[in-house]
């Protein structure tokens, strides 16, 4: 009986199909978008965007884990289309880009994407302070790419806020000429490693 049954578990063990092993996936720099958006004396929100930023992912397509999730953005890349204005977000009141050169936000476990889309819990460091925030995340595509690199990719978009004040950007903040709300817009493409 016993004979049996370890045939019969191992039969199970050569016919069940593999499973893929979890994969590394980077940001594109050419399709990766890290923009925000900001309310300007309540007239209109600034839009403003980086044009640096790098990092990178595990996803195990099998389980739909996500994992090992990094992006790290150089703040001295923002725009806003306005020299002066990108200036001023650049010094002390804003992003002090010279005493800190990078934000980066990371995942501290996993998640499981269900559904395509998921609530990413992460920590972002910005201005030498780290603090909790939540990414709304859907996988737009999952697919081989059609032309150029070839490379199996996944497409993504990602939404989130944050109160600036709470990283130190206390500026305009009392007086209501700049929002203290920041939405985080975030688009993506991330072929395989």
């Amino acid at each position: 009986m016993i004979r049996n049954c370890s045939l019969a578990a191992a039969f199970l063990l050569v016919t069940a199909p593999a499973l893929a092993a979890p994969e590394r996936y980077a940001l594109d720099p050419a399709h990766t978008t890290v923009a925000f958006l900001v309310d300007h004396v309540g007239f209109a929100a600034t839009l403003g965007r980086f044009t640096d930023a790098s990092g990178g992912f595990t996803w195990d397509a099998d389980t739909r884990e996500l994992s090992e999730l990094r992006v790290v953005v150089a703040t001295a890349s923002v725009t806003t289309d306005h020299e002066r204005r990108d200036d001023h977000v650049r010094d002390e009141d804003f992003l002090y880009v010279e005493e800190h050169p990078e934000m980066v936000f990371e995942t501290t476990a996993p998640i499981t994407v269900a559904e395509d889309s998921a609530r990413i819990e992460g920590q972002l460091t910005l201005r030498g302070q780290t603090r909790p925030l939540a990414l709304e995340v859907t996988l737009n595509k999952s697919a081989e790419y059609p032309f150029g690199h070839k490379k199996h990719t996944l497409g993504i978009s990602a939404r989130g806020t944050l109160a600036r004040s709470a990283y130190g950007m206390e500026y305009a903040v009392a007086n209501g000429l700049v929002g203290d709300e920041v939405e985080l817009i975030i688009e993506a493409e991330a072929p395989r490693e």
